[in-house]
């Protein structure tokens, strides 16, 4: 069983409010409408019994931590770790948005547009770069975190940790979890408040694999989706449960509709979205994300739906129909190179992930770029499609797929800020809020 991290983000703050850089300084403090994000917070993660509280020293965190743990049965002590201080913007700290981008215009722009490059200066003048400091504190309290819960993980099988600290330490850790890069900083998006959760697994190998099963759940907090800036936005979706998924058999591109819970899914995205404005939706032409998105454009009518083919799920061949089981037996050596190495596995008369990686970033690509600035597409599709769209997204290649997660009906928000040719930000991801709580308890079937 993995090592279940919950991160939180702390609530908003006076500096939040006053559009102040913060930095690792304790200036500012929890404001009143961060106190109710931060009990908003608690009452939702009620049902989750923690093993373990890490804080941010600075007041805003320790605050939050303090306030969330009160809907808690029975609450650990909170621990208070330096490494989850903020990023330290030293010169900057306290100082509105708009004054330090009159008295630091070009390194402001650095910070905007390529933050593990800008280069500050500590008092003494001595020149640093906060966000290559930050990733090293990140990997750091990683290091911290797994040495203290290996010998819990191997004794009860399953520890949740509590993790509350800023938006920038936060992003870090989630970029060395995954083996990303600082340069991937910008692809992220935390709300204060927002709830996003990280699965560690330790094998008897002491290799550790990442898998992210959601990023900033906003929910809680009264707004299912977070505020969408001025560029294109795409709510990608994962279809409803069919029997197959429930079974654990592999579907690949057989045809199988939604089973009644599968509907249900449906019918809760459709509520979960129904005030999101959208121009257009796409889906792939099987059943399965057809009927999904019908159902969710039920509250959207005149908005076309349109199908597509490099949406279509990744061809499995001759496993199509089989269950796990039944492929261990005729394919051992294949399932488990699929399992750790999906990225070299040639399904038995169907297709490679790269052909998937190829047809559906493409398809992705393409509907971006249809998109007019402030305009907003549904996209809903499969696991392998999804999976890799979000691995390209994020920096990520092929062989990383099962380090991020998409529970049938789950929703994920990408935004392209700067249009659709520009970076492109996660926004959350696997959303499973409306589908009955943080955690995603969806089926966990074959593709």
């Amino acid at each position: 069983m993995p090592l279940r991290i919950v991160l939180v983000r702390h609530g908003l703050s006076s500096f939040n409010l006053e559009q102040r850089f913060q930095g690792r300084d304790d200036l500012s403090s929890l404001h009143e409408e961060g106190a109710r994000q931060a009990r908003a917070a608690g009452e939702a993660l009620a049902d989750l019994p923690l093993t373990a509280a890490y804080s941010s020293p600075l007041s805003r965190a320790r605050d939050t931590t303090a306030l969330l743990l009160q809907s808690q049965a029975q609450p650990p002590a909170p621990r208070f770790e330096d490494d989850l201080l903020e990023i330290d913007l030293g010169p900057w700290s306290g100082l509105l948005r708009s004054e330090v981008r009159q008295r630091h215009p070009e390194q402001e722009r650095i910070w905007r547009q390529a933050p593990e490059t800008m280069e500050l200066q500590r008092a003494d003048g001595t020149p640093y770069r906060p966000l290559p400091e930050l990733m090293v504190q990140a990997q750091r309290f990683l290091d911290l975190l797994l040495e203290r819960h290996d010998d819990a993980l191997a004794r009860s099988g399953q520890d949740t940790v509590l993790v509350v600290a800023h938006n920038a330490i936060l992003r870090a850790l989630l970029l060395q979890a995954l083996g990303l890069p600082a340069s991937g900083f910008r692809r992220l998006r935390l709300d204060n408040a927002s709830i996003s959760v990280l699965n560690i697994e330790r094998d008897w190998q002491s290799r550790r694999q990442v898998q992210i099963e959601s990023v900033n759940g906003t929910a809680h907090l009264g707004t299912p989706l977070p505020q969408a800036g001025s560029g294109p936005r795409l709510l990608l979706v994962r279809h409803g449960e069919t029997d197959w998924n429930r079974e654990g058999r592999f579907q690949g591109q057989i045809d199988i509709p939604l089973n009644a819970n599968g509907l249900a899914q449906a019918e809760a995205a459709r509520r979960f979205l129904a005030q999101v404005p959208l121009q257009r939706a796409y889906t792939s032409p099987m059943a399965r994300p057809r009927q999904t998105a019908e159902r969710i454009l039920l509250d959207h009518p005149g908005v076309p739906l349109t199908s597509s083919t490099g949406l279509v799920e990744i061809g499995h061949g001759l496993w199509e129909g089989q269950l796990e089981q039944q492929i261990a037996e005729g394919w051992p050596e294949l399932l488990g190179n699929w399992k750790s190495e999906p990225h070299t596995v040639q399904m038995p008369e169907g297709e490679t992930l790269q052909q998937v990686w190829d047809r559906s970033l493409t398809t992705w690509n393409r509907i971006a770029l249809s998109l007019d600035s402030g305009e907003t597409a549904l996209v809903v599709a499969h696991d392998a499609v999804n999976k890799t769209i979000l691995c390209g997204l994020l920096g990520l290649g092929p062989e990383a797929i099962w380090a991020v997660k998409q529970g049938n009906g789950g929703v994920t928000v990408v935004d392209y800020p700067q249009g659709a040719d520009g970076m492109p930000v996660l926004t959350c991801m696997n959303l499973t809020a409306h589908l009955g709580g943080v955690l995603d308890c969806t089926a966990a079937g074959a593709l």
